[in-house]
């Protein structure tokens, strides 16, 4: 198999959980860098990142990590940013391509637009559209990429050459390319991942308050399958949830609305509303599988 070429020579992943060790594995497995090399608060644990070959080397010192960095990973949660921004502004490589990973985009572009000032230009906001219900680098997989969307939204000022690094990188790790303005990408994720993990959350959470012991008992394929997602990490999720608060409490309103009204039909013995709504989400959800 001819082998990928070098896209950069050293690349530093801040954040090593599922989605930064993952990103490791697969440009490692392709040789689309020469170094890979993480950064994080936990030294034993980063220790045994190296171990496991999901980087080459991993410091929890910010100034070593980007040194000479060509692409600079922020992958650590939504919540951390502008913290980050703060370690990262002083020590930045001036020609390094900036990108992240988070699940919302319009305050992150606005905040990294302010922290970054002239270095804004080389930031590729991007969202791989891939993930598990389990997080960490122990579950990295080189494949999570493979033939799964990410996102990238660049803005007017993206510098082309940094956008079209940013790309290739994702490319080469198997990855299907869409671009999306901001907005509308917080606004689609909000339909298609943050109200379903809200949801998944409150399900398990009725069952905690309502069911005892009993129901939970009889939990069983239809409950894990649809709370499954419930999960993932708490943390994460709230930060999620609160910097893509505009969009998520719109649709919520939407939801609420929804299942006032399929509420009503059920009260009301309304079986032609009741077929007609669960009719036509069955024919959607059989076109999406």
């Amino acid at each position: 198999m001819k082998r990928q070429q070098t896209l950069a020579n050293r690349v530093a992943i801040l954040g090593l959980g599922l989605i930064g060790g993952s990103l490791a594995l697969a440009l490692k497995r392709a040789g689309a860098v020469s170094e890979i090399v993480a950064w994080g608060r936990d030294q034993q644990r980063l220790d045994k990142a190296v171990a496991l070959g999901i980087v080459d080397s991993a410091t929890t010192d910010m100034a070593s990590a980007v040194a000479a960095a060509d692409v600079v990973v922020m992958a650590t949660p939504l919540g951390t940013m502008s913290s980050m921004f703060d370690q990262l502004i002083p020590v930045l490589p001036s020609k390094a391509v900036i990108t992240d990973v988070g699940s919302a985009k319009t305050r992150l572009i606005e905040l990294a637009r302010t922290r970054l000032a002239e270095n804004f230009t080389r930031f590729v906001p991007g969202h791989p559209v891939a993930g598990a219900e389990h997080s960490g680098f122990e579950a990295a997989n080189a494949d999570l990429y493979k033939n799964r969307r990410v996102i990238l939204t660049p803005v007017s000022d993206t510098d082309a050459s940094a956008l079209k690094l940013v790309e290739q990188l994702w490319q080469c790790c198997g990855a299907e390319l869409v671009s999306m303005d901001p907005q509308s990408h917080d606004e689609i994720l909000a339909l298609t991942s943050h109200l379903p993990h809200a949801i998944a959350y409150l399900l398990v959470d009725l069952l905690l308050q309502q069911g005892g012991g009993d129901a939970r008992r009889f939990a069983a394929g239809g409950f894990y399958d649809i709370t499954r997602i419930a999960s993932s990490s708490p943390e994460m999720w709230c930060d999620i949830f609160n910097d893509n608060k505009d969009s998520v409490v719109k649709l919520m309103d939407h939801y609420i609305d929804s299942l006032s009204a399929f509420k009503q039909a059920i009260a009301e013995g309304d079986n032609d509303t009741l077929m007609r709504v669960m009719q036509r989400a069955k024919s959607t959800r059989d076109d999406l599988v």
